[in-house]
């Protein structure tokens, strides 16, 4: 392409066995080695570089044979794909019924001939081609999708079955499942592979081995949390986006009126008439409404008519929703836990089998599979806890966990991680405790059995505190938070000023 175009190219290709076929793809910079914007004539992009490839292919391997040919063509003629003799047909077609009778004067070989028909009556168990009279066949106007979307649905059975065969396991084609399983229901289990679906676009494919037993395949848009899900982790992906709790609140209050006020809002938890989450300040509570809604205002969905007053449209509830989507802000994917099970029965941490242990409303389980897995788990991780005192089982062989079980198991992994971090940093740690605000220049994150926390650092110590998607954009910046009981934090980002000696 260089000596073609009579400059020199920067570019980049990667190689891609996501397909049935494989392929690279190439990336050329639209400068040329004059720095000016480089200028392809289309039928060059349309033609000659599928022309100049062919030429590579032929120098490296040599001529195609007459042979090589036509084995390649009679494997389409019951392939589950959209072919090149689909192609040919629909061209030879235009949209009238193909005629394939010897007297219909048309001239080709008797190969050919065979192999079109070979392939209408593979397309026609299909339904998506019928023979009115002897030799004369009509396509359906679906037969490129339809086949197409049956060639995408073979690639993912094959992927589902490559991702099972890394890990040594195999499984019936019965247990597959392409979609989000059950309607509006999330699925459950050990991420086991993920790749791109589109790769000019950002979805991605997870196949997750799931607790119900069956291996599924999701669909998903959010590029980082994917990047993020180590293959080993527990995941939920496929939940159905649901509204958030602070703005189900401001449409109940707003309801008749139009308007919410914060102050109103108060007073209605002051009366009891609202109930707080355990441990939350009521102050705290209502303003991170008034925060949710300076957010929406920004977006045009609200209007602030004065310090206590707030315009909410009819539609407020979809509006926000429809904005949460748009940032990406509700995720059909959640990682909950990037420790595999092995990790997570040994680990000093909280781990997702110790929130599924006092759970009252246990994940169901499969008995096969990776629910089987889950299951022999949580057994191990019980003896386990009843090994490190954290639990103890009656002379009636019923398990009993200490009430503050998450919140030890946090506190105890974040002291051994922090002074083990400390030797690294040769800085102090200290561990943060509720009702505390923290501050300090934000490093790094880390990913915990507990959970993911970030590194906030001053000259004097440092503190691993949760994390929140809303610190990421400032990462080696200050930023400050309270840590609130129950180990939830709310963040507020840059230095706090006030008086000092």
């Amino acid at each position: 392409m260089e000596a073609d175009l009579g400059t020199k190219l920067d570019w980049v290709a990667v190689d891609h066995f996501n397909t049935g076929h494989p392929h690279s793809h190439v990336v050329v910079r639209g400068k040329d080695d004059l720095g000016k914007d480089l200028i392809i004539a289309q039928d060059y992009i349309t033609d000659g570089v599928r022309l100049r490839a062919q030429e590579r292919a032929t120098l490296e391997l040599g001529p195609e044979t007459d042979l090589e040919l036509r084995q390649k063509l009679q494997a389409e003629i019951g392939a589950e794909r959209f072919t090149r003799i689909d192609r040919a047909m629909i061209e030879e077609a235009a949209g009238s019924p193909l005629d394939l009778r010897p007297e219909a004067g048309q001239v080709r070989a008797d190969f050919d001939r065979t192999l079109r028909i070979g392939r209408l009556q593979t397309l026609e168990r299909y339904g998506l081609a019928r023979e009115g009279e002897a030799g004369v066949w009509t396509l359906s106007e679906r037969l490129e999708p339809a086949m197409r979307e049956l060639g995408e649905r073979g690639d993912i059975i094959k992927a589902m079955h490559r991702a099972l065969e890394r890990r040594g396991e195999e499984r019936a084609a019965g247990s597959f499942v392409i979609g989000s399983g059950t309607e509006g229901e999330p699925v459950v289990g050990r991420l086991i592979g993920k790749r791109l679906i589109d790769e000019l676009g950002d979805r991605i494919g997870l196949v997750i081995d799931g607790v119900d037993g069956r291996v599924h395949r999701v669909e998903i848009g959010e590029i980082d949390i994917a990047k993020e899900a180590r293959i080993g982790s527990i995941v939920q992906a496929g939940r159905k986006p649901d509204l958030r709790p602070a703005d189900r609140a401001i449409a109940e209050l707003s309801h008749g009126l139009g308007e919410y006020r914060p102050s109103y809002h108060r007073k209605l938890i002051d009366f009891g008439h609202v109930h707080l989450p355990p441990a939350a300040d009521a102050d705290a509570f209502v303003n991170s409404h008034v925060r949710r809604l300076e957010a929406l205002r920004r977006a045009g969905i609200v209007e602030r008519l004065g310090a206590d007053r707030w315009l909410i449209p009819e539609d407020f509830e979809q509006r926000a929703l429809a904005y949460d989507a748009q940032r990406g802000r509700q995720s059909n994917m959640k990682i909950l836990s990037s420790y595999d099970l092995d990790r997570q029965v040994t680990s000093d941490g909280a781990t997702w089998l110790d929130r599924q242990l006092i759970s009252r409303n246990r994940i169901a389980r499969a008995p096969v599979g990776f629910g089987e897995e889950v299951t022999k788990a949580l057994e191990a991780r019980t003896d386990e806890l009843i090994r490190q005192g954290h639990a103890s089982r009656t002379p009636h062989g019923v398990v009993r966990a200490r009430g503050d079980l998450l919140a030890t198991l946090q506190r105890q992994e974040l002291e051994r991680t922090g002074a083990t971090l400390a030797k690294d940093h040769n800085l102090p740690f200290r561990m943060a405790e509720a009702g505390e605000q923290v501050q300090g220049k934000f490093t790094g994150t880390l990913q915990l059995a507990s959970g993911k926390f970030a590194m906030l650092e001053n000259a004097f110590e440092f503190q691993l505190v949760p994390w929140r998607p809303v610190i990421d954009d400032h990462l080696g910046r200050e930023i400050t938070g309270m840590i609130r009981d129950g180990g939830g934090i709310e963040w507020r980002i840059g230095r706090v000023l006030g008086l000092g000696i």
